[in-house]
């Protein structure tokens, strides 16, 4: 195989890995923000979609690579 024909072979799977890459690191983000949210909710706010105080508490001591 020449070197150039590897290369190409290199270069045409990149931009898959990176695009999952992008995805993965937006996707911990999202997690993030949103469980820090959440623990700024009111017991009011949680009442009213049925979520107890514990549950937000087990939900934000997650790490954010955790779903």
């Amino acid at each position: 195989m020449s070197i150039l024909a590897h290369q190409t072979m290199t270069n045409h799977h990149a931009p898959g890995l990176l695009s999952q890459l992008a995805e993965t690191i937006h996707l911990w983000r999202e997690r993030y923000r949103t469980r820090r949210e959440l623990a700024q909710w009111t017991d009011r706010d949680l009442q009213d979609i049925g979520v107890s105080r514990s549950d937000v508490a087990f939900e934000t001591e997650k790490p954010f690579w955790r779903a």
